[in-house]
């Protein structure tokens, strides 16, 4: 199998996409600013205490206060809370906690009010980010991932991944990590720490520790509310959560970039240093690679599966729900039971990749076709815990009910990834009011006379919607050669499959636009 990530940077926007065998699996998004990404550390302020919620409301400088609830306290919270103020007033002064007392854990059961006051200064770990209308959700557990590893101050438990199988392998790490890790800091071993030398993990605990010395220096005389650590950017944070031998290459389009996961290579895998590659290609990165297509396919409402079946996808603020249809499916001379436990396991497949994909989270039914055969039903449920095994979001899948639907919950800690699939109205752009679009051609006609006659550039592409460039193309008289004729220009017209049918724009040789 192969494995590729494509990183598509703008000046706006980074956008990340994993490929397994060229097909889409994850898209990762992240805007020019990155304020209360999960895993960022804040000072904040304590606002309110609602005892009738066991939870607390704290400023973090969001513009809605963010939800401290006492069970994500963590058990070592009056710890944590001791060092934070020894910190600000001055009396903790090196990040190590080699000399510090551990306090007693907190009561599981207690209550919130009994712990913390309102004006409180607390540190805090972002858990879930800020969603629809409500602020970010917070812990006061923190915890520091690295690639193999996780640090979880004022603890000295050592936890390893479910995943990791091998007794053997289990109890070689769990040595190791005891002989090496600093006093009063536990650590979790991830599953992709399976083999891994001990100066790779030791490596990764000592960027870990160094992280938590960050927290410590920028503690110092803090005032909140302030970030205190900042999680990797996006890049980095998938690397580091994906990364692994199996890569067949990271291609980018930024040579800045570039070497900046050249240099992040180095440091962690410097035998894969060679499978980064910079694109210079003339079309985006994200069109070269068929990424923009299978954006389209996948985000819509309808999803379509080469066999004809296709799915069908509602999203509400309390659920998504996700409809199964055979569409016009050919099942050949098979009985009905067969053709339906086919097409449910072929949409099974489908929908564990695009609950990764859209990153839905919450409550999720799906309504396969019904089978009456309980061995086809039992044969539904473990194929699709199959597919979803992979998912790194916690997960539950229910049998399916006496009705054939399958309810999924799946963690949730980011917004849904919405992208807008819907073509604008080629007649009235949206604005509901007729425009003479017939005159498109002469719209772009006349640009083109500008640019030619006026601009002067040494050379220009016009960029439109594939059926438009198909119009203006066609034929040795075509409309294009009659403009290359007219005004003595050789510009050139390309095709974007993100643009919608009547869009267009000019763009220079170094891409950058010059009218639109």
């Amino acid at each position: 199998m192969s494995i590729d990530l494509v990183i598509n940077f703008s000046s706006q926007e980074v956008k990340i996409a994993l490929l397994k065998d060229k097909v889409l699996t994850e898209l990762h998004s992240e805007k020019g600013s990155n304020d209360f990404s999960v895993g960022d550390v804040y000072l904040g302020k304590i606002r309110k205490v609602i005892p009738s919620l066991n939870a607390s409301f704290v400023d973090v400088g969001f513009e809605k206060d963010a939800f401290l609830h006492y069970l994500d306290l963590g058990p070592q919270f009056k710890s944590l809370n001791k060092y934070a103020k020894n910190t600000l007033d001055g009396k903790q002064l090196l990040p190590d906690l080699n000399d510090f007392e551990i306090e007693p854990d907190i009561d599981k059961n207690g209550k919130i009010n009994d712990v913390v006051s309102s004006s409180q200064n607390i540190l805090v770990q972002v858990a879930k980010e800020p969603i629809s209308t409500k602020g970010p959700r917070l812990t006061s557990e923190i915890t520091l991932a690295g690639r193999f590893l996780v640090l979880v101050p004022f603890s000295d438990k050592i936890s390893l991944s479910q995943r990791l199988k091998n007794v053997e392998e289990r109890s070689r790490l769990k040595k190791l990590l005891q002989s090496i890790k600093p006093k009063n800091f536990g650590v979790i071993v991830r599953t992709v720490a399976e083999n891994i030398k001990v100066e790779e993990l030791e490596t990764d605990l000592n960027e870990l520790v160094n992280r938590w010395k960050n927290i410590h220096k920028n503690l110092l005389n803090a005032k909140p509310p302030k970030r205190i650590l900042g999680e990797l950017n996006k890049t980095s944070a998938v690397l580091r959560d994906l990364l692994s031998t199996s890569f067949t290459s990271i291609t980018v389009n930024d040579n800045i970039v570039g070497e900046e996961i050249r240099e992040y290579m180095r440091k962690v895998a410097p035998d894969q240093e060679k499978i980064v590659k910079v694109y210079s290609g003339k079309d985006g990165i994200f069109e070269a690679f068929g990424i923009e297509r299978q954006i389209k396919v996948s985000f819509g409402k309808q999803v379509n599966l080469k066999s004809g079946a296709y799915l069908i996808i509602e999203h509400t603020e309390a659920m998504h729900v996700i409809d199964v249809n055979s569409g016009n499916r050919k099942g050949g001379d098979r009985n009905q039971e067969q053709n339906a436990l086919e097409t449910n396991l072929e949409c099974a497949e489908e929908i564990a990749r695009l609950l990764r994909l859209r990153d839905m989270g919450g409550i999720i039914a799906v309504d396969f076709i019904d089978m009456h055969d309980k061995n086809n039903q039992k044969m539904l449920y473990e194929k699709f815990k199959d597919f979803l095994k992979d998912d790194k979001a916690k997960h539950k899948i229910l049998p399916p009910s006496r009705f054939g639907v399958v309810e999924i919950t799946r963690q949730r800690v980011r917004e849904v990834t919405a992208i807008n699939t819907n073509e604008i109205c080629p007649t009235c752009q949206g604005t509901g009011e007729i425009k003479p679009s017939i005159l498109t051609g002469e719209e772009i006609e006349n640009n083109v006379r500008y640019i030619a006659t006026e601009l002067k550039p040494s050379n220009f592409v016009l960029k439109v919607h594939p059926f438009m460039s198909a119009y203006l193309t066609k034929g040795v008289f075509s409309m294009a050669n009659k403009w290359r004729w007219k005004y003595k220009s050789n510009f050139k017209i390309k095709s974007e499959e993100s643009y919608s049918l009547l869009e267009f724009s000019f763009v220079n040789g170094n891409n950058e636009k010059i009218i639109s």
